[in-house]
């Protein structure tokens, strides 16, 4: 085999050619190479023309899927006759003069790349018509002749592209069908429809229209916002969708995120905007992927859209020509400002916030509690003293005699710091003419050992207890290890372990030493090429220490040592948490379940345990109707 290699390589000796420049058509081929990738690149970019012109009204005409034809069309504030032949030359714009500006672009485009691109690899003409046009007409101007006509058309600009890539024949046989190029050039127009619920935008195929969003004029921004992303993306989407509002210095960000019960197999509804860009960046999605780390399970992708708004000068969006790719310049200060909004979003349960309050007949006060009004179960039922359960914390405290028997389990004390107050149980008194109506209603039995049924005023609540309190747990847990100086307990190795380190090794154990110590691990250089492990965390003594060492020191390198840090944590307080959380077959009394569903209601994030399996489930009456065939 070596033979055969040396014999290739003297065979095939290196003949020099001189250098030379590049034709221009080859280099605008070059260029379009990297702008132009399929019709739906053509679309973004003409669309992004049309926004930059102040379009409020575009429409997108396209035949087989935008291969044979694309025409967009719009009302922005259109071309001067003078400067149309300029619009179709490499690195002419009228977005941009100098690197000052350069350096805060605020428009879509800002290249002067686009059109030129296209014009090298497609049939192109450009129609225009400015408002100030002394002569009161359009013009139209064919790229390939240069010719320029006179034309019928209100004010804004019509551009036409046909028979796509037929200069550059190899590049046309890489595209899909027409119905696959025609739906990712739906999905481009979609991108722009979710930044810009101002604007109307329409989509023709073979003379029928496909899609179709109309400009919103809402009374608030925030509806605005709500009714577009109802329209392009679906009512199901905000019907699982949580609001995110956060402001950090000069970064704001809005938008929505699902909860994780509504994670899909997929990643097609994860939107994110810079500056009204939609942009595909790894630090955005990074930040919102870790606010789901412990409540996604396995491999779902949550579905989210965030607009993010920031300084641009803070941003850099010279990284591609495609313009997709963006660069921040604190990386660190957006992914962390990011995370924490998601994270807040995320904290609040389905089932938090106060109690409602049903009013009870003054006449069965005295006698008894009242039945929820939407339950029209009218059989007998368990005693319920309110006053019993008046806060969670207390009974976990074991407060009030006779204690109930999980008062003893492990890291049962006060809720978390992190829990709203508004969402702590609200105290219902005796001689009060109400009764409280909770949100996971109250217990009527155990199942199994493994799940409690309760009943709220919506129909049946059915608990995973051993999830439900591993979440709260857990919960618990992170609030004691909350702030700088917090360390997890290690365990010395009775012989250091040392293994072979690349110099990024090296680099992250020296730099991220104080980060390594809070997690438990000591990982110290013993020569220029090797590093040695003398503990690591007491939770994790039987693990390989060199796998954890370059586990731990390959995420400290990609995402910095506060993400890594409080990554490890979790994962090291999920499994203390999971191990001191209550068992499967352990029979509980009516007061441990109210008071394990009264906690669930006060604690962050309960709606999932520490693996993303869901703590419970509601059957309305309105489903168990239907499964009895009751009204039919």
């Amino acid at each position: 085999m070596a033979a055969v290699t040396d014999a290739f390589y003297a065979a095939a000796p290196v003949a020099r050619r001189p250098i030379q420049p590049l034709p221009d058509e080859l280099i605008s081929q070059i260029a379009a190479g990297e702008v132009v990738e399929r019709p739906a690149s053509v679309v973004r970019e003409l669309v992004d023309n049309a926004l930059d012109a102040g379009a409020r009204s575009i429409t997108v005409r396209l035949v087989a899927g935008g291969i044979r034809a694309i025409v967009v069309e719009d009302d922005g504030c259109g071309i001067p006759r003078a400067e149309l032949p300029l619009a179709l030359q490499r690195h002419a714009t009228s977005k941009i003069r100098d690197l000052q500006e350069l350096e805060a672009v605020t428009t879509m485009g800002f290249r002067g790349e686009a059109l030129a691109a296209i014009a090298s690899v497609a049939d192109v003409t450009l129609t225009s018509r400015s408002a100030d046009d002394a002569q009161g007409c359009a013009w139209t101007l064919h790229a390939r002749s240069g010719e320029l006509q006179p034309a019928a058309r209100p004010v804004g600009t019509t551009v036409e592209v046909r028979e796509l890539f037929f200069a550059t024949p190899a590049r046309r046989k890489f595209l899909k069908s027409p119905a696959t190029e025609l739906a990712h050039c739906i999905e481009a127009v979609r991108r722009h429809a979710l930044a810009r619920p101002d604007v109307g935008f329409a989509i023709w195929h073979e003379g029928r229209l496909v899609q179709q969003w109309r400009a919103v004029a809402a009374l608030t921004p925030q509806l605005a916002w709500q009714q577009r992303v109802a329209s392009a993306i679906g009512d199901d989407f905000l019907a699982e969708a949580l609001p995110v509002q956060a402001q950090a210095g000069p970064l704001r960000l809005h938008g929505w995120v699902v909860r994780p019960d509504a994670a899909r197999a997929r990643s097609d509804r994860q939107f994110a905007y810079v500056n009204g860009r939609y942009v595909r960046d790894k630090v955005l999605t990074h930040a919102v992927r870790s606010a789901y780390d412990d409540v996604l399970h396995g491999q779902r992708q949550p579905a989210w859209i965030l607009w993010l708004d920031i300084d641009p000068r803070a941003v850099d969006v010279n990284v591609h020509p495609t313009k997709i790719e963006v660069r921040f310049r604190d990386s660190g200060a957006v992914h962390q400002a990011v995370q924490r909004a998601v994270e807040a979003a995320l904290a609040t349960p389905r089932a938090a916030g106060p109690a409602e309050v049903a009013p009870s007949p003054p006449d069965s006060a005295a006698a008894a509690p009242a039945a929820p009004p939407a339950s029209p179960n009218d059989a007998p039922r368990p005693d319920w003293d309110t006053t019993r359960y008046r806060s969670a914390p207390a009974l976990a405290l074991g407060a009030r005699e006779p204690a109930p028997r999980w008062a003893g389990w492990p890291n049962a004390p006060a809720p978390s710091p992190d829990t709203d107050t508004a969402t702590q149980a609200p105290v219902a008194h005796a001689d009060e003419p109400h009764e409280v109506v909770w949100p996971l209603g109250r217990a009527l039995a155990q199942l199994h050992g493994v799940y409690i049924l309760a009943e709220n005023a919506h129909g049946l609540v059915l608990v995973d207890m051993h999830a439900a309190h591993e979440r709260i747990v857990y919960e618990r847990l992170k609030a004691q290890l909350t702030g700088p100086q917090a360390q997890l307990p290690s365990q010395p190795l009775l012989v250091p372990v040392t293994f072979q380190a690349t110099p990024l090794d090296m680099a992250a154990a020296d730099d991220h030493a104080s980060t390594l110590q809070q997690l438990g691990l000591d990982v110290a250089p013993l020569s220029a090429q090797t590093l040695a492990v003398r503990s690591v965390p007491t939770l994790l003594a039987q693990a390989d220490p060199v796998a954890l060492a370059r586990a731990v020191l390959a995420e400290l390198q990609q995402h910095g040592g506060a993400h890594v840090l409080q990554r490890a944590q979790h994962e090291l307080l999920a499994t203390m948490a999971c191990h001191g959380a209550v068992r499967a077959n352990r029979r509980l009394t009516l007061e441990e379940m109210n008071a394990l569903l009264r906690q669930m209601e006060a604690t962050a994030r309960s709606d999932q345990c520490n693996h993303g399996r869901p703590t419970w489930r509601q059957l309305t009456l309105r489903e168990l109707d239907a499964l009895f065939l009751r009204g039919r």
